[in-house]
């Protein structure tokens, strides 16, 4: 095969995969939103309709009038949120001390900060429950963001003391020597260098726990704390055998919108932090 033909085979592959990989990501949310759109009839019909004969905007009217939706929605903003916070702050200290200072053992707090992502949510299911409720945290909106803590921290202190270890030490010692203290070395200089490592790292901490659903499942009991993954899990129909698969399509767009618009919103700063991570190692 002469190099010409074969750089155009080459080309034709490489837009075959990326078309397909295209269609893989795009097409569930895309189904999503057209059945959400359908009228009830449509749903099921054969052959397939990969469109809707007229718009239905009931199924989006129904879950916020015939549901708490709206309560849902602000329990998980409110969850996520603190759990971003706490994580950020929480890590960015504890990163700051394993990337820049010396002490014994930091190697092993590293290595067992790193272990605690490898346990399965339901290992610590029990244990967690019996912690919340001696808290009195039980069904509380603090419950669910102290619980979440243990798999988006460990998260954030392993990224963050990387980008810490790698920044250059002739930036923290200028500081020291025109009298700076660690703490504001930290806040003043180092924080606003890792702005983009913080932006990613606290955007993919808030999708963990935006759609996080074991722990939101055992650790409420009402739609006082509820968030939206179990609350659409618990959508029924008119009997017990009828699911609104209208609804839950509209309500699964719904709480998809929020993290397309933070990734929109934040688009650069992720792509400074996943290219400075890539670099820095």
């Amino acid at each position: 095969m002469n190099p010409r033909r074969w750089e155009g085979v080459r080309k034709a592959l490489f837009w075959g995969v990326a078309l397909v990989l295209v269609f893989w990501t795009i097409f569930p949310f895309y189904w999503a939103v057209v059945s959400s759109l359908k009228p009830r009839g449509e749903l099921f019909t054969t052959p397939v309709l990969y469109w809707p004969s007229h718009f239905n905007w009931q199924n989006y009217v129904s879950v916020f009038t015939a549901r708490p939706f709206g309560r849902n929605l602000l329990n998980s903003a409110i969850v996520s949120t603190v759990t971003v916070i706490g994580s950020l702050v929480i890590g960015a200290f504890a990163s700051y001390a394993l990337g820049r200072l010396r002490f014994r053992g930091k190697g092993v707090v590293l290595y067992s900060v790193l272990a605690m992502t490898m346990f399965p949510q339901i290992a610590i299911l029990g244990a967690l429950f019996l912690f919340v409720r001696a808290l009195g945290l039980y069904n509380s909106w603090w419950g669910l963001a102290l619980t979440y803590l243990t798999f988006t921290l460990p998260f954030t202190v392993w990224v963050l003391t990387s980008f810490f270890r790698e920044t250059p030490a002739e930036l923290e010692q200028a500081a020291f020597v025109d009298g700076a203290t660690p703490m504001q070395t930290l806040r003043m200089v180092l924080l606003p260098l890792a702005a983009p490592a913080l932006v990613t790292t606290g955007l993919l901490a808030f999708i963990q726990a935006w759609n996080e659903f074991l722990f939101a499942l055992t650790f409420t009991i009402n739609d006082n704390a509820r968030t939206v993954p179990v609350a659409i899990a618990y959508f029924s129909g008119a009997t017990r055998f009828e699911i609104p698969w209208g609804e839950i399509m509209a309500a699964s767009v719904i709480v998809t919108v929020p993290l397309i618009v933070l990734v929109l919103v934040f688009q650069n700063r992720i792509v400074e932090g996943l290219t400075a991570g890539a670099v820095k190692g």
